[in-house]
């Protein structure tokens, strides 16, 4: 089973490429400092290593 994760964006999307924009909004990531729950599935893990530069990732209990 997969496991719940937070996520926030703490680097600003302005001036990156308009393809790390689009993966963004994907995972729901559209204000700064704003916490996600995204559980840690094969396609979110490989879109957020995409974005890392941009986001900070904490394991859920």
């Amino acid at each position: 089973m997969a496991k719940p994760i937070e996520v926030r964006l703490i680097r600003s999307p302005i001036g990156r490429p308009e393809k790390h924009r689009k993966i963004l909004v994907a995972l729901g990531l559209t204000k700064m400092h704003r916490p996600v729950d995204l559980y840690s599935s094969p396609q979110v893990l490989g879109a957020l290593r995409k974005v890392i530069h941009l986001v900070e990732v904490k394991e859920k209990s």
